[in-house]
């Protein structure tokens, strides 16, 4: 079984997006842990307004929490979760109705990968990534939170919580320090709504010819945070 576990700030309306894409896949056996961090904008109620039409097929868990942020709301849906694989979703992402059953065939067809994880869009952009290359990993954050991981392999410290920025590259040079490595599925498997954490996403040239800009300044010191904690 799949746990899908959801962290959600502010977004109830995007995240029954992300719900109804789940209810459309062509892979069944998953279970759904939302976790409120915090929100103001009537999430609970969404929520349970949406619930009231979906059916007892599968356990879907909703647990409110004060506001602690990203890493500290994927752990306590970690502590809740039952399935053998985890994905930790995005409340702001459309799956493709096959996502969950390509990932799933693909990390149990490849025993020597931890997880696997695809390329996806950002609105209309394509963020195309590539096989797993674990000098590319110690260079620069490359791989998507969204992706399909063992349990087995998941480090039992759970996330950084004091990671505030990279925590997707923050897990997998965790991951990479204890020899778990990747698979790329060379396919787009699903869609971010722009509008959260990533709709601050500049182009690549920007951090190398626009250094005073605030947001340069504000990721460059984010990427030092995981440079000095691996020793980069």
């Amino acid at each position: 079984m799949i746990s899908i576990i959801i962290p959600v700030y502010n977004q109830a309306q995007k995240l029954i997006q992300t719900l109804k894409s789940l209810e459309a896949q062509t892979y069944h056996d998953f279970e759904v842990i939302i976790v409120n961090d915090g929100s103001s904008d009537r999430l609970e109620e969404v929520f349970g307004d949406y619930s009231k039409g979906l059916t007892a097929e599968r356990r879907y868990l909703f647990i409110n929490q004060d506001n602690q942020g990203a890493p500290a709301a994927r752990n306590r849906g970690l502590q809740e979760a039952r399935g053998e694989y985890l994905l930790f979703c995005d409340a702001d992402a459309i799956l493709r109705p096959e996502a969950l059953e390509k990932m799933l065939t693909s990390l149990t067809t490849h025993p020597e990968a931890s997880y696997v994880y695809s390329s996806f869009y950002w609105g209309k952009k394509l963020f195309k990534l590539g096989p797993f290359d674990p000098e590319q990993l110690k260079r620069e954050p490359c791989i998507h939170t969204m992706s399909l991981i063992r349990r087995s392999d998941f480090p039992e410290s759970g996330w950084d919580e004091n990671i505030k920025k990279f925590q997707d590259w923050d897990l997998w040079l965790t991951m990479l320090a204890a020899g778990q490595v990747g698979l790329w599925i060379p396919e787009v498997l699903f869609t971010i709504i722009p509008g959260g954490t990533i709709s601050a996403w500049l182009p690549r040239a920007a951090y190398r010819l626009l250094p005073f800009l605030p947001a340069v300044k504000k990721y460059q010191a984010a990427r030092r945070v995981i440079q000095e904690k691996y020793g980069l």
